[in-house]
């Protein structure tokens, strides 16, 4: 059931208490150490024994790779009609990443100084796509799209076998959609590992991109520094704030469509209507009466549900910008009044007619977000997360007859002798 709170101290320690619940992770932590350390020492063999104690399979380095009959065997197996969704997503997220690509850029100054920045794109690119509880082509178009668009050479795929070692059609389709072929079936925070340091089969990368579980995460987080990252994913999160004119069944199925992920998984309303939060409550209820993940629903709902009853918009608001939500829908009559007030969310929903599903599919922007109070301070993944940008700096005679004297009083200040001989010199042919 979902707990109802009212807007004070009471709600505030209850969002807090939701945004730190994977806070206490030293555990784990360890336990992922240990496994990057004997991937990087043994290599392939490593993922031959996590994978034979994690996942119960027996696989051998050569099993790794999905093969090219595997990839053709997948077009076989997945509908037209998911193929074709699969397509239009494709098409929609590509034409949204490719409008906000960096371009290159170079400023001709007057006093004879030419200065600007210059985007590559990283060699490789690592992309885990997590299995167990379901497959999630979206997830490999939303990793591997932007990747692509960005102009990486080479994208390579790690995700989690089947019980008979498989790798569900889908997620290769939606793969080789993307222009990916070299996949392997290794998942866990060995394949982090893997991508990390590289081993005999798995190739190292550069970038390590995409969401998994608590293992996973602190893998990436581990390995962070040796090769970037997009960002520490913990589990999902919407937070909506809804008002008298929202439909209660709406934003009841809005709701457990968060939940339905994980069981830590977080389903929060904010909203000034009483009323409205207890239709919510019982059209939750209903509708997880016959919910085919009913068990895992509803402990996230127990867990982590929470209704709030606010004074005003601008108090939901308020709340919501502490919490800072991966998802935010606004459900409300006027949306675009409220926008300006929402400073701190990783996507932002807005109206009656835009459930947060939608953006997880095919909307266009990217679905892997800032989670656990992140969105404070980053951003969605994007075609910036392949690229890095190079500074350009290039002086002419004059401006650094202009500039020089400058630098010499400023590297003699720090005690660089040579940092200021190296223009002096050059200011005295």
């Amino acid at each position: 059931m979902l707990r109802v709170v009212t807007q004070g101290s009471e709600a505030r320690a209850e969002l807090g208490r939701i945004s730190q619940r994977l806070a206490d992770t030293q555990v784990q932590a360890e336990q992922v150490r240990d496994i990057l350390a004997q991937v990087r020492q043994r290599g392939d063999q490593a993922l031959v024994d996590y994978t034979r104690q994690f996942d119960r399979l027996e696989l051998t380095p050569a099993e790794f790779l999905v093969s090219g009959s595997e990839l053709d065997a997948a077009y076989q197996q997945v509908s037209p009609e998911l193929l074709a969704a699969i397509r239009l997503a494709h098409q929609r997220i590509t034409d949204f990443h490719r409008q906000r690509v960096p371009q290159t850029w170079v400023h001709f100054a007057p006093d004879g100084m030419v200065l600007g920045k210059r985007y590559t794109a990283v060699d490789r690119a690592g992309v885990y796509i997590p299995g167990g509880r379901a497959a999630y082509p979206s997830t490999v178009l939303m990793n591997c799209i932007p990747a692509k668009v960005a102009g990486v050479p080479r994208v390579v795929m790690v995700t989690p076998p089947g019980p008979d070692k498989s790798v569900n059609p889908a997620v290769l389709v939606a793969a080789q959609e993307c222009g990916v072929q070299e996949i392997y079936r290794i998942g866990g925070a060995q394949a982090i590992g893997a991508l990390a340091f590289g081993t005999e089969t798995i190739p190292q990368v550069d970038v390590i991109t995409g969401p998994g579980n608590i293992y996973v995460t602190l893998a990436k987080k581990e390995v962070y520094g040796r090769v970037g990252i997009d960002s520490l994913a913990g589990p999902s999160e919407v937070l909506i704030i809804a008002d008298s004119t929202a439909q209660p069944q709406h934003v009841a199925a809005d709701l457990l469509a968060q939940a339905e992920h994980d069981p830590m998984a977080a389903a929060i309303l904010l909203t000034p209507d009483a009323n409205l939060a207890q239709q919510v409550v019982q059209a939750v209820a209903e509708q997880l009466e016959h919910h085919p993940r009913r068990l895992l629903t509803e402990k996230s709902i127990a867990h982590y549900g929470l209704v709030v009853v606010v004074e005003s918009l601008e108090q939901a608001a308020a709340l919501a910008n502490e919490f800072a939500p991966e998802h935010l829908e606004l459900a409300v009559a006027e949306p675009w009044d409220l926008l300006p007030q929402i400073r701190h969310a990783g996507a932002i929903f807005l109206g009656h007619h835009t459930p947060e599903a939608l953006g997880d599919y095919l909307a266009g922007p990217n679905h892997t977000l800032p989670t656990g109070g992140a969105a404070r301070y980053s951003s969605a993944l994007s075609v910036e997360t392949f690229l890095k940008s190079s500074s350009i700096v290039c002086a002419s005679a004059s401006a650094l007859q202009q500039l020089g004297e400058a630098v010499i009083v400023l590297a003699e200040t720090e005690g660089l002798h040579s940092h200021a001989e190296s223009v002096r010199l050059r200011l005295q042919s």
